[in-house]
């Protein structure tokens, strides 16, 4: 099998950020990274309409100038199971390297008030589909549980 993240032994995967491949491109690298929201089959996924918020609001802070890395990010997106999201960057980096800014990114979508950017029609694919509060929800309890606290398992893949 040559998906690097069906090989990984989902049953002791906890939460945490995790490098997931790097790919040479040209003669740039590039990483992914696996942000892990939950312990995959024990909690729940994250709600659909909850995790497409996420989608936006991490998309919009981490390509903003006020992250401090918009000039390494190509792509933010849900995993298909709902347990977390994908964040590719330009560079050859760890979980150590992205770790401060996917807090950042974490505190703005808790933090986040108003109306959820690019939530119109003309914007959106499925602009009906969101939920802010379950986003700062998960924004909050991935914080507290994981991010507040990460230690070297919650970096590196299980064996």
């Amino acid at each position: 099998m040559n998906v690097t993240s069906f090989t990984i032994d989902h049953t002791k995967l906890l939460p945490g950020i995790y490098v997931s491949r790097k790919d040479s491109v040209g003669n740039e690298t590039v990483t992914t990274f696996d942000v892990r929201l939950k312990h995959p089959n024990i909690e729940p996924p994250v709600e659909i309409s909850a995790i497409h918020t996420l989608e936006h609001l991490l998309a919009v802070y981490l390509r903003s100038d006020e992250s401090g890395i918009a000039d390494k990010v190509i792509y933010v997106g849900p995993m298909g199971c709902r347990t977390g999201m994908y964040l590719i960057f330009k560079g050859d980096l760890t979980s150590e390297d992205i770790l401060p800014y996917v807090v950042k990114a974490f505190e703005y979508t808790r933090d986040f008030q108003g109306k959820v950017p690019a939530t119109e029609a003309k914007e959106c694919g499925n602009y009906l589909d969101h939920n802010l509060t379950f986003a700062k929800y998960e924004a909050d309890k991935y914080l507290r549980e994981t991010l507040y606290c990460i230690k070297p398992e919650n970096m590196t893949y299980p064996e």
